[in-house]
């Protein structure tokens, strides 16, 4: 089951200062996520970004549980990363079952080199429990 949908519209490399913003566009009320911040932001190809979301979940996080990350410029794919959620996870310090009574979960996951570089990207980052 879907248990969250994250919008994050990501600004151009090139800008340093850039602020992301995001939209919860999980209809799903699995979780609610009130926040997510990225780390860094903007991130850099070929190095690490984490995602950190807060909020509360409805039901645990079990295994097997997938991360869809899917980038998009003029409405057109340009980036897909898929990984496993639970090793995601576990790496952080929360490996599956995940109790809903945890309300901060942070992923970390390596741009890859085909990420396209100085454009804005909109990222469509979904988990499936």
């Amino acid at each position: 089951m879907k248990f969250f949908a994250v919008a994050v519209a990501l600004v151009a490399a090139s800008v340093a200062n850039a602020q992301n913003t995001w939209t919860n566009c999980g209809t799903n009320p699995d979780a609610v996520i009130d926040t997510f911040i990225t780390s860094p932001s903007p991130g850099c190809i070929g190095k690490p970004v984490c995602a950190t979301a807060t909020g509360h979940l409805n039901v645990p996080i079990t295994s097997p549980s997938a991360l869809s990350i899917i980038g998009k410029y003029l409405g057109q794919t340009v980036y897909v990363d898929n990984h496993d959620l639970c090793a995601l996870l576990a790496v952080q310090g929360h490996p599956c079952p995940v109790p809903v009574t945890v309300t901060s979960l942070t992923a970390c996951v390596v741009i890859k080199d085909s990420a396209p570089a100085n454009i804005p990207v909109t990222l469509t980052i979904s988990a499936i429990n």
